[in-house]
């Protein structure tokens, strides 16, 4: 294994090793043989284009650790298509797999697909093999883009239009938030999420920020304050890095990671708020203190979300659609019978927004039911009929 910058790149084939640690690379592959081939490293997928463009590099193969529906699975290999960098072998080393993901892997034009813990024999045989006879195969099953939908020019106005006239008419009131914020609590006025919306395609969602910075922090120093679970946690508040919600605790990481200019929250403190009445949170104090006094005004009043309008002009979201989902969640929902919703476009509102407010609570069951009726049905003429609904919807009692 090299640096990029140290090898000597004149008829040097190069397999890429995008986004591994270096405890994992000595572990996993510095024993590989790759038959005399020199293994680079890059920290993650805009390196690699960078440099694979920059500096002319001859990469014949590229090797990502990345879960498939993360920035270094499906997001890479869209951005190499786009970027027309040249078509090489692509894998993937992942944690989490099963055969819908496999499917949606392979269609979108990865060679293969490793999951840990790795088999070296395997890799070597996988990755050679593909090295070899990479112009047979991608002549005779050549790699298409995945078929999703796309937003049709009439909704596409609407959207552009609706969101542009939304965002100036509320620009006074956007830069008073954001100065509000920045007053309050020192730092990025806004974060995003990574979310997966139409076609799995994984874009960032942003918010207005409501909680301070440091926020993984302040859980610490408040534990003994939880109201429950104490001990439970006791051994976690001594690790380094932030304290893990019962859902990311399973896996050893985040699984819902929001960011902002370098600082990291978990997206489960933005949600565990609102479920602090019925006692689901994983860490429980009344007034929370890690959220600032602007932070619970906006999310209140729903005012933390209006920075989304901007992901409908960039065209990651409509303004009626289905809501884009957390990675890990939307990878839950690549079964036959949930993932038609990827097919329809992600929204700020949509069917399931509408239908079962102020009719009782709603199932998970009943919404994902929702979101493919959703995606079956979708046109522009129901969309203007949603969002009719939707008006009405906002003023009674209930919420769903």
């Amino acid at each position: 294994m090299e640096n990029v910058d140290t090898i000597d790149k004149k008829n040097t084939q190069i397999i890429a090793l995008v986004g591994f640690n270096e405890d994992f690379l000595r572990t996993f592959f510095d024993s590989c043989d790759f038959e005399g081939r020199t293994l680079a490293y890059f920290e993650n997928g805009m390196k690699l284009v960078q440099d694979w463009t920059e500096k002319k590099l001859e990469i014949i193969a590229v090797i990502s650790y990345s879960e498939i529906l993360s920035n270094g699975g499906l997001s890479l290999i869209e951005t190499l298509k786009n970027r027309e960098m040249p078509r090489t072998p692509f894998f993937l080393v992942v944690k989490y797999f099963n055969s819908n993901l496999r499917i949606l892997a392979l269609t979108a034009g990865i060679s293969d697909v490793f999951r840990l813990p790795l088999q070296k024999k395997r890799i070597e045989k996988r990755v050679i093999f593909f090295i070899r006879h990479w112009n047979p195969l991608t002549r005779e099953l050549p790699i298409g883009t995945r078929q999703v939908y796309h937003i049709g020019f009439a909704k596409r106005m609407f959207d552009i239009f609706f969101a542009g006239a939304a965002l100036i008419l509320l620009f006074p009131l956007l830069a008073l938030v954001a100065f509000s914020i920045w007053v309050e609590s020192k730092g990025p006025v806004f974060y995003y999420s990574l979310r997966t919306g139409t076609g799995f395609k994984v874009f960032r969602f942003y918010k207005f920020r409501s909680m301070y910075v440091n926020a993984d922090q302040k859980v610490k120093d408040l534990m003994h304050l939880n109201q429950y679970n104490i001990d439970q946690k006791k051994d976690q508040v001594s690790q380094v890095g932030p304290v893990l919600c019962d859902t990311c605790i399973q896996t050893g990481k985040c699984q819902y990671p929001i960011y902002a200019d370098g600082a990291q929250w978990c997206e489960k403190d933005d949600i565990y708020v609102n479920s602090l009445k019925n006692g689901s949170a994983f860490f429980k104090i009344a007034n929370d203190p890690r959220i600032t006094k602007v932070g619970n005004f906006i999310r209140n009043t729903s005012i933390d979300e209006l920075p989304q309008l901007w992901n409908v002009i960039k065209g990651d979201m409509s303004i009626v659609g289905n809501r884009p989902l957390p990675i890990y969640e939307a990878e839950k929902l690549t079964t036959d019978k949930y993932v038609l919703r990827f097919a329809a476009p992600a929204g700020l509102t949509g069917l399931w927004q509408v239908e079962k407010r102020g009719k009782g609570k709603m199932s998970e069951e009943e919404r994902l039911t929702l979101d493919n009726t959703y995606a079956k049905n979708q046109s522009f003429i129901n969309d203007i009929k949603l969002i009719f609904r939707t008006i009405p919807a906002l003023f009674q009692k209930e919420s769903v």
